[in-house]
């Protein structure tokens, strides 16, 4: 639970430093003090690495990287709740697709009617380009999943992310510098340095804590309160007001997200 509030008010917070250097840099900044926090906290397991290593590692850095731009990308044009629930999309699919089940696609399919119920498009005013990059997380979050079991297998702990979050952060800095250079003021470093505590380096710490002591599955049903977690800190830090329809669709991808879980 800690970990699910660490994700979501550093997500809440980027907003601010998104105004200042765009979420693509504000990305860049967050992944690569992330990377030196890391990098302080354990050293790469370089030598451990073996030649067929090298793609999973390469791919799991490119979609940390991917999925992180795209999802700030997405918080720049749509509240908070409806960008986490569009990307939880992405693990509620694996995890449905993993129970071996024709039933178990009916819970992604709700959750995509709870997305509609956030979006509300019978009003005329879906934004297309957030709802797109929200989406592009999604599939990141999917890949990242299974990249992370291939990965978790060779490398466990702070080590793996040494090795990844670099990755991400030179990704990122692809796009994120352009958009970032002009605007780097200690503040601004300073903030970055903040909200890359909050997110990755606390919440994996709080996450591998709780997974030594529960199931997967478990694990797994209480992460379907992300999107719950999501709205709940729209409301309180940036004020995003949900209506009721929206509520509805939240708590209907909160119930997919759980039950997809009931095969464990």
């Amino acid at each position: 639970m800690a970990a699910m509030l660490s994700v979501q008010l550093g997500s809440a917070l980027s907003v601010g430093l998104i105004s200042a250097v765009g979420p693509a840099g504000t990305a860049w900044l967050r992944l690569s003090m992330g990377a030196l926090i890391l990098l302080a906290l354990a050293r790469p397991p370089l030598r451990a690495i073996r030649r067929r290593d090298v793609p999973a590692v390469l791919g799991l850095g490119i979609t940390t990287g991917v999925m992180t731009v795209s999802f700030l990308a997405a918080l720049e044009r749509i509240p908070l709740g409806t960008a986490v629930a569009i990307e939880f999309l992405g693990p509620l699919t694996v995890a449905a697709v993993r129970s071996h089940s024709r039933k178990a696609l009916a819970w992604p399919a709700l959750a995509l009617l709870g997305v509609v119920l956030l979006t509300e498009p019978w009003h005329g005013a879906v934004n297309v380009p957030g709802i797109a990059f929200a989406a592009l997380g999604a599939v990141g979050w999917a890949t990242y999943i299974l990249l992370t079991q291939r990965i978790g297998d060779r490398f466990t702990g702070i080590g793996a992310l040494s090795l990844t979050i670099p990755i991400a952060a030179g990704m990122a800095a692809v796009v994120g510098i352009p958009q970032a250079v002009g605007n780097l003021t200690p503040g601004v470093l300073a903030a970055a340095a903040g909200l890359a505590i909050l997110l990755p380096v606390l919440p994996f710490a709080l996450e591998m804590l709780a997974l030594r002591r529960m199931t997967p599955m478990a694990f797994g049903t209480l992460m379907a309160l992300e999107p719950a977690f999501g709205v709940v800190l729209g409301l309180l830090v940036l004020h995003q007001q949900p209506s009721a329809a929206q509520i509805a669709g939240i708590l209907l991808v909160v119930l997919a997200g759980a039950a997809a879980q009931r095969g464990g």
